[in-house]
């Protein structure tokens, strides 16, 4: 295909889609360059059958939120134009970040193998010169630079979470949350929002978790992270908190950067 900037997306698109779309199309602009959307529901990263049964499928509607954005095609393949020999498990290496942090990773066990299984086949496929991912799946798009940068010629570059008015990152899965419920999950992006970059990674960690107590949801994890390998923060390095939590039957994630935290001056040698 030679598309210019990518945009893989699995449909049921909303202004957080837009937002990738427009920052594809700017840097698309720049490089007289072509963008292209992608639309494709991928089988090998959901770890319940249901939740892919259930996923959208409004390519229509897809179709209509892309040119919108400025995209000059929509790609919409098929799972055999995909997968020709058929969705078998990944055979490339997955990088550290997919694998060490113990967030996704351990929650959505072989996840990430089908994100970069179905990235690097669109990659092959699409063949761009560069891919927007956005950063409300902070993980996901640590894990997709890390291995097109070992694996693909494929700068990756992100666009900021996009928020609904009420502070709730736009989601395809918001959709099914009663209202009752969405009031519930507000605790997630309030609790992130509390936080101070002037805190060290335990102290914020507790503020993290007191924020989220009370809410009628189910927190998986509610951590502190250096920012790029998802680890043990240290000292110096951009930081940020994430937040995985299950309110009724759905899923969320959402993150925050933190900032870079100093040990004050008084206390370096305490």
């Amino acid at each position: 295909m030679g598309a210019g900037v990518l945009v893989p997306t699995m449909g049921a698109l909303h202004a957080g889609h837009e937002s990738l779309i427009a920052r594809a199309r700017a840097v698309a602009d720049e490089r007289r360059s072509p963008v292209v959307v992608t639309v494709f529901v991928n089988p090998t990263q959901f770890n319940e059958s249901a939740d892919f049964e259930r996923y959208p499928r409004t390519l229509d509607a897809d179709t209509a939120i892309a040119e919108r954005g400025g995209a000059d095609a929509v790609y919409a393949p098929d799972v055999r134009e995909v997968y020709p020999d058929g969705p078998a498990e990944w055979a490339g290496e997955l990088p550290r970040v997919a694998t060490a942090p113990g967030l996704e990773d351990r929650h959505r066990p072989g996840h990430f193998a089908g994100v970069c299984q179905v990235v690097s086949r669109l990659f092959e496929l699409a063949a761009p010169q560069a891919a927007v991912f956005g950063e409300k799946d902070w993980q996901q798009l640590q894990v997709v630079r890390a291995m097109a940068g070992a694996q693909h010629r494929v700068e990756v570059l992100s666009a900021p979470t996009v928020r609904d008015k009420d502070g709730l990152a736009l989601s395809s899965r918001n959709r099914f949350l009663s209202d009752e419920e969405r009031a519930e999950a507000l605790a997630i992006p309030r609790a992130l929002g509390a936080l101070s970059p002037a805190d060290n990674a335990p102290v914020l960690e507790r503020m993290l978790r007191r924020g989220l107590l009370g809410a009628a949801i189910e927190v998986e994890y509610a951590v502190v992270r250096d920012a790029e390998t998802l680890e043990a923060p240290r000292r110096g390095r951009p930081r940020r908190a994430l937040v995985a939590a299950r309110v009724g039957m759905v899923r969320l994630i959402d993150n925050q950067d933190v900032g870079v935290w100093e040990e004050p001056t008084d206390q370096a040698g305490a």
